[in-house]
């Protein structure tokens, strides 16, 4: 087959933009994230696909982030009300909460998160900034969070979280019960074949449960496919977090329980804030397919860490 000069010139080009596409990081090709406001919270899509729904009416306890879906539309949250896995009702989707704050119970919904400001930001990667206010019995608040969710195509998101005393001195006591959890799908516990690794290749909810790490995946299978969560732990936060990952589904991560998570009370660091004072803590959280290796994990820490800088 002979071809004129200008024909494989005009192939050649064709295959440097092909090139320069493929080169191009994932979201730069995938859909946007967009955001629409409906009756009880806001929706979150990925392209024209639902991802989430932040839920943040009067109803709830605390603010969270249910039903959750990977690409395709599997979800890989348990559903609220689940009549085949009735316990701990106050694990809803993804959230953030912990017991023990002046001696509140905010994870196990004994006090309440109220949120108080929401702002979408559509954008690469598009934003959720949130505003809470964690009451007391007084039904003022104990300690304000102010929150910004970075949400990626490829279904990452970064919870860049501060807590900033509204009370003379707040108190986070050592406990497991926190603080940035998910409560994955029944059929992807680890109790029905799911399976739990960490960054350091430990194996297992038991090997895995309150140990520091980079990042836990939970793998499981969601109409007959295998789906994974990854949760990961930010380098800058002021101690490495221990992961809290059952084999009954709860899957989460929390700075606030050197004790607890190491069953030695003499280990227990509580945290003090007074009045005025921050702290600033990041997570990351990756929805994905396959398993930990084929859901490239490793490169969703990657990007954690590149968005963070």
């Amino acid at each position: 087959m002979h071809c004129s000069s200008s024909r494989w010139t005009f192939l050649l080009a064709c295959g440097a933009l092909l090139a320069s596409l493929a080169s191009l990081p994932a979201d730069a090709q995938e859909a946007k994230v967009t955001f629409k406001e409906q009756e009880g919270g806001l929706a979150v899509m990925v392209g024209n696909e639902p991802f989430t729904f932040l839920h943040t009416g009067p109803e709830w306890a605390k603010p969270f982030l249910s039903p959750v879906h990977a690409a395709g539309g599997a979800i890989v949250t348990r559903a609220i009300g689940d009549p085949m896995d009735k316990d701990h009702p106050h694990h809803k989707g993804i959230w953030f909460s912990v017991d023990e704050v002046n001696g509140v119970k905010f994870w196990a919904e004994a006090g309440k998160i109220v949120n108080v400001k929401v702002e979408a930001i559509e954008g690469s990667p598009a934003q959720i900034k949130l505003k809470n206010h964690w009451l007391g019995p007084d039904e003022l608040p104990i300690v304000i969070e102010t929150t910004t969710i970075s949400i990626f195509p490829s279904r990452l998101l970064i919870y860049d979280a501060t807590f900033t005393a509204a009370v003379p001195t707040v108190t986070f006591e050592d406990t497991k019960e926190g603080l940035f959890g998910i409560r994955v799908a029944t059929t992807m516990r680890e109790k029905v074949g799911g399976i739990v690794t960490n960054a350091e290749g430990k194996k297992g909810t038991k090997d895995c449960w309150g140990q520091p790490s980079r990042w836990v995946d939970y793998t499981g299978v969601v109409n007959g496919k295998n789906y994974g969560v990854t949760i990961m732990d930010h380098p800058a936060n002021f101690r490495p977090s221990r992961y809290h990952v059952r084999d009954y589904g709860l899957f989460s991560v929390s700075p606030f329980g050197e004790g607890a998570y190491q069953n030695d009370k003499e280990k227990a660091q509580p945290v003090k804030l007074e009045a005025g004072k921050s702290l600033r803590l990041r997570y990351g959280l990756y929805i994905h397919a396959g398993d930990a290796q084929e859901g490239k994990v490793s490169d969703a820490y990657g990007q954690f860490l590149k968005a963070t800088e």
